[in-house]
């Protein structure tokens, strides 16, 4: 079986080094949109050093190493084709405001493996931290097509409720054509994400964008539309990936507001509010 479950939560974890500077940071947000008026001084907050602060979702991608899903695929009792692998979601745990600039250690396991019957669901865990104590927890869920059907734990098999009644806000956002391309800068090179032979070979038109991006874009949107800009006010926030986007379409970004947290669904509008993000909660005081 090319998933050896026990295998895969008893080994070792993993650990290395992260650094990143205000340059990094700078990068990541102008791949999830920002800068868009140029010298509007909200946007200024994600592009100009000197007010620079740090959308909390840069965690995914602090490092610039592999992405959580690549990285997950080359721990112990885990052998699976990459083609059979999709990001099924993702969540973050922030246990206090990143810094613009840091170095801190990372230690990554899986925390989970789920036997959906005609999949595997892996759960990535990494966990963040420097000298003065934890900063982020991320858990990737990796979805594995055809490796499921040994017998195991089939894990959470509920999803919250679609919020009821009309949203609060409704924003739209356009991912522009290049906006992979810059996105893909962060560290996540994979060819999916920007060569058209690559993603036909793969069942896609032309190439997609990254998932996490969408994830970055919509954080920002909930952060600026109803957090007052304040990134520090995210204590957590997850999604499932539950379709793709293109670049060159817009974003439509619903959120249901309460006080402590904001559901958020996100769809594709050129094709017919097609699904993208799905049961997004961003926590929040």
């Amino acid at each position: 079986m090319p998933i050896d479950a026990a295998k895969a939560l008893a080994a070792e974890p993993r650990t290395g080094e992260l650094s990143w500077d205000a340059r990094d940071v700078q990068l990541y947000h102008l791949g999830i949109g920002a800068g868009t008026p140029a010298t509007d001084p909200d946007e200024l907050r994600y592009t100009l050093e000197s007010r620079l602060h740090v959308l909390p979702s840069f965690a995914t991608v602090a490092g610039g190493g592999k992405p959580g899903v690549t990285s997950g695929l080359s721990m112990p009792g885990v052998d699976v084709d990459l083609a059979r692998v999709l990001h099924g979601g993702q969540s973050l745990v922030v246990h206090r405001p990143l810094p613009t600039t840091g170095t801190a250690t990372a230690t990554h396991r899986i925390a989970a493996v789920y036997d959906k019957g005609k999949a595997a669901v892996l759960v990535l865990r990494t966990d963040v931290g420097d000298a003065e104590g934890p900063l982020w927890t991320n858990d990737a869920q990796i979805f594995v097509r055809g490796e499921g059907g040994w017998g195991g734990d089939r894990g959470p098999s509920t999803r919250p409720a679609p919020p009821a009644g009309d949203p609060d806000r409704t924003v739209e956002r356009p991912v522009r054509e290049d906006q992979a391309l810059l996105y893909r800068l962060s560290g996540d090179y994979n060819p999916l994400h920007a060569d058209p032979e690559f993603a036909k070979r793969a069942g896609f038109e032309r190439p997609i964008l990254h998932g996490l991006c969408t994830y970055g874009m919509t954080l920002k949107a909930v952060v600026d539309t109803l957090l007052g800009g304040d990134v520090t006010r995210i204590r957590s926030y997850g999604t499932r990936f539950a379709g793709v986007v293109y670049p060159g379409e817009t974003l439509r970004i619903r959120m249901w507001h309460a006080p402590e947290s904001t559901r958020v669904a996100v769809t594709a509008v050129e094709r017919n509010d097609a699904p993208v993000l799905a049961g997004a909660i961003v926590e929040h005081p």
